[in-house]
């Protein structure tokens, strides 16, 4: 559910050059709080942590990867992007860790499987599923380790949104799963209509329980008579229910989250809503959610029917209106008790990704909760993901989002001396000659640049260039030259005068380097789309070094918007020259106004690794209705 679908204003073209990927975000937190860059990971789906002291950062794309000792491991520890269908929310999109891990090694995956090698032909469809791997103690995880679980979970062909995906153990050491999906039995449909989660004898809309060993618990709610296994097939007989179920009636339950502070398993599960409403529910063994009958606490695509729910559904335990402004649950997690100030133990947070905020709930007086805002301004594309993990003898809230191209960030609580944050402005730099400016200054309004949350000064900044040479200086612009033409890393920390340390902040830059300069050939600026319309696309690039830039090296990414305030990242990616993709329909065949488009990037990455990227925004042809 990495959000949005097409449409739009005007035609036209926008041409940007993406040298610098880090947003300009000054992220908002609470007083004794502060927000920090982890890591630059692509398109980050889910985080999880070892015992080792081991962060897992999955990515929609298909790769595994390791942070480990502040830094992130430079190699992917698994990479399954050839097996996996990555257009639209597909893609790699879960991972757990298995509670008794110390002893047997299990993490989980949820992925897109390209089961037919034709990820958009509806005919042949792709399908979801769950799979335990075994890494090993070298930070390698073998695909031939791979044993599926829960397979054949259909993912619909023309639109492939809201899939779900999570995947958390609970204290009853079973691992649940999230699926959600459009319709199987008429795969264009994802709307209202879409009653999937209504047909007990598949497992989309629904939240599954399984062992580790992928069986059915003898404590799950359906069992016996009029009952089967789903694992394999992803569904049985019309009629039977999935013993594999623990919940149903969901829309899109993409994110989870588990209580740590309770005794035994509670938890909550964000449902991601269709037009009105987003919702959080409680997970109970045996509930009806009650989409698509029901949105929120009412009837579907209603916000004044709001009755009690028929009998056998449940309704949410809190829900908000699209009209706030924000329109997209995702990411969630307890504060678990004593990490923080103890007005947070136990606290639920949950993270909208079209508004980018994180918010908690609180009781109100009379029964129900409200939700107060606990971190803003996180930008477009987050947070995707949150959990508690390690960090320094403490625990932090880490959270996954798809801006700055990418990031794993960190939320801690410091009451004492906070340690400063080091940020080089800007993700890549380069240079046609051998000297590069670095520059780690804050910026007038916060949205980037190294300080310190407690406004100690002045600060110490110590880098590291990447060719073996450092200096250390209280001036945070600093030019080092470099001998050779190349590819570095440079390494950023900075200290307070109390001696608190940052974690170091790292950049690529490329001494003696130009970027690459592509262009979009096909389609022509202004071309208008029609829905089901096969768009083919061209283009090349140029490098002053390199000369012209190979096949090879272009990538390409068609992101749908929708409604002007989220995206759909990666409805379509590819690798190549002269492809093309199949036009969607709007996401709810209400999206067709202001907005709602489809926006082509195009990058081309140079011989060093140098990318520039170029965008243009492509249409939809719209016609006019009229109702006598």
């Amino acid at each position: 559910m990495l959000l949005a679908c097409g449409a739009g204003l005007s035609a036209g073209v926008i041409l940007r050059l993406i040298l610098y990927s880090k947003p300009a975000v000054a992220v908002t937190t609470p007083p004794n709080f502060t927000d920090a860059l982890v890591a630059n990971v692509d398109s980050p789906t889910a985080v999880a942590f070892t015992p080792g002291g081991r962060t897992l950062v999955t990515s929609k794309t298909g790769t595994l990867s390791i942070y480990k000792d502040g830094v992130l491991l430079s190699n992917s520890v698994l990479n399954i992007s050839d097996k996996i269908c990555t257009d639209n929310d597909r893609g790699l999109l879960g991972v757990a860790v298995d509670p008794n891990f110390a002893n047997n090694h299990y993490i989980y995956l949820y992925y897109t499987y390209n089961k037919h090698d034709a990820c958009n032909d509806v005919s042949k469809r792709p399908v979801n599923r769950t799979s335990r791997f075994l890494p090993s103690d070298n930070n390698v995880v073998a695909r031939a380790s791979e044993k599926v679980l829960i397979n054949n979970i259909l993912s619909t062909g023309s639109q492939t949104s809201h899939p779900g995906g999570d995947l958390h153990f609970g204290k009853d050491g079973y691992l649940y799963v999230s699926d959600g999906g459009c319709d199987y039995a008429a795969p264009t449909e994802c709307t209202i209509r879409n009653d999937a989660a209504r047909d007990r004898n598949v497992v989309l809309g629904k939240i599954l329980r399984i062992t580790r060993n992928g069986g059915v618990p003898p404590t799950n709610p359906f069992l016996g008579a009029g009952t089967a296994p789903c694992n394999v097939t992803g569904r049985t007989d019309a009629g039977e229910i999935c013993q594999e179920t623990f919940a149903m009636g969901l829309r899109n339950p993409f994110r989870m989250a588990f209580d740590p502070n309770a005794a035994g398993t509670r938890f909550n599960i964000n449902d991601v809503g269709q037009g009105i409403w987003e919702e959080t529910d409680r997970g109970k063994a045996g509930a009806d959610y009650g989409w698509n009958v029901r949105e929120g606490h009412c009837a579907a695509g209603s916000s004044t029917d709001c009755e009690p729910p028929p009998k056998g559904m449940t309704n949410p335990v809190y829900d908000y209106n699209h009209n706030t402004g924000c329109s997209s649950v995702t990411a969630a997690a307890f504060v678990p008790n004593g990490v923080w100030p103890a007005t947070y133990d136990g606290v639920y947070l949950f993270g909208d990704y079209a508004c980018g905020k994180i918010f908690k709930l609180v009781p109100i007086d009379g029964g129900g909760y409200k939700r107060v805002a606990f971190a803003t301004n996180l930008g477009q594309g987050g947070p995707v993901a949150m959990a508690f993990g390690p960090y320094k003898g403490s625990t932090a809230l880490y959270y996954t989002t798809l801006g700055g191209g990418g990031e794993v960030r960190r939320i801690i609580y410091t009451a004492g001396n906070k340690e400063p944050v080091a940020d080089i402005k800007g993700s890549q730099l380069w240079s046609p000659g051998p000297t590069i400016d670095f520059d780690a200054s804050r910026e007038p309004d916060g949205s980037a640049g190294s300080y310190d949350p407690d406004g100690d000064t002045p600060l110490t900044y110590t880098w590291d260039f990447g060719d073996g040479s450092r200096r250390e200086t209280t001036d945070p612009t600093i030019s080092h030259t470099y001998q050779t033409s190349d590819k570095y890393t440079a390494t950023l920390t900075v200290r307070d005068n109390k001696n608190a340390v940052s974690n170091p902040d790292r950049i690529d830059v490329f001494p003696g380097d130009t970027p690459p300069k592509p262009v979009v050939e096909a389609p022509t600026p202004g071309k208008l789309f029609a829905v089901n319309e096969e768009i083919r696309f061209s283009g090349s690039a140029t490098d002053d070094e390199d000369g012209s830039v190979p096949n090879a090296d272009l990538s390409w990414e068609v992101v749908r918007h929708h409604n002007g305030t989220h995206t759909h990242p990666g409805y379509f990616s590819e690798t190549g020259n002269n492809l093309s993709f199949v036009a969607p329909a709007p996401e709810d065949q209400r999206s067709t106004g202001q907005g709602n488009y489809l926006e082509i990037l195009l990058t081309a990455t140079d011989s060093l690794g140098l990318s520039t990227t170029v965008s243009q925004e492509l249409q939809p042809h719209r016609v006019g209705v009229y109702l006598a």
